[in-house]
């Protein structure tokens, strides 16, 4: 995010204002994960792969007992996800989505071709229950999120999070209607959330801390 807390601009840009060392760190963190989990809005404006382009990545997942690719998670409560995106096009990974009844019929056609759907008739995707298939159905351990706000926001209300990687990087955009890393909702958390710094280091212009979340008791 920028020093002044915002994560992309107010037309939510893809982000391409950190540092090729921010994106490489991107990669490790996915790298970790058993899958990666990210929101569909998000996914429809940076339109990623979600893979590991870099070779030694997947050799350390290897070397680990991993896949050479985490699982792709897509999170959608609408479910009006476009199955021309370029995660579809490449088959390095299965892709499970999350969503409810109210996918249209022709988009759930579409999508069962290339994904694994889990729909559910609640108006939003319970992410606690999510969390719980994937550990039970997929044998997934560590998760890390890519976003965007409004899903990692929802994850920190569930106390669903366990660590956040956060990239400062040396601009100011201003203005009420550039996202923070929490969106742009105006209400504020029913309860303060308390980090745990765990590491920082700083290269060129940019900060990376690691927050430890405490959960509640």
């Amino acid at each position: 995010m920028t020093v002044d807390g915002k994560i992309t601009t107010k037309n939510f840009t893809p982000v391409d204002f950190t540092s090729r060392e921010d994106k490489m760190h991107l990669l490790r963190q996915r790298a970790l994960g058993d899958a990666v989990l990210i929101g569909h809005s998000t996914l429809k404006q940076d339109n990623v792969r979600l893979g590991l382009p870099h070779p030694e990545l997947r050799e350390a997942r290897i070397a680990r007992g991993q896949s050479p690719y985490p699982l792709r998670v897509i999170v959608s409560n609408e479910g009006l996800i476009d199955s021309r995106l370029k995660i579809f096009q490449s088959d390095i990974s299965p892709i499970v989505i999350f969503s409810t009844l109210r996918m249209p019929p022709r988009h759930q056609k579409l999508l069962r071709q290339k994904a694994t759907l889990h729909l559910s008739d609640a108006p939003s995707v319970d992410l606690a229950w999510m969390l719980e298939q994937l550990r039970g159905e997929y044998g997934i351990r560590a998760v890390a999120c890519e976003g965007g706000a409004t899903l990692f926001r929802a994850l920190l209300e569930e106390d669903l999070v366990d660590q956040l990687n956060l990239t400062i990087a040396p601009y100011m955009f201003g203005g009420a209607d550039a996202p923070t890393l929490t969106g742009l909702s105006k209400d504020f958390f029913p309860r303060s959330i308390r980090c745990s710094l765990m590491d920082m280091r700083t290269v060129g212009e940019e900060c990376f801390l690691t927050y430890r979340i405490k959960h509640r008791r």
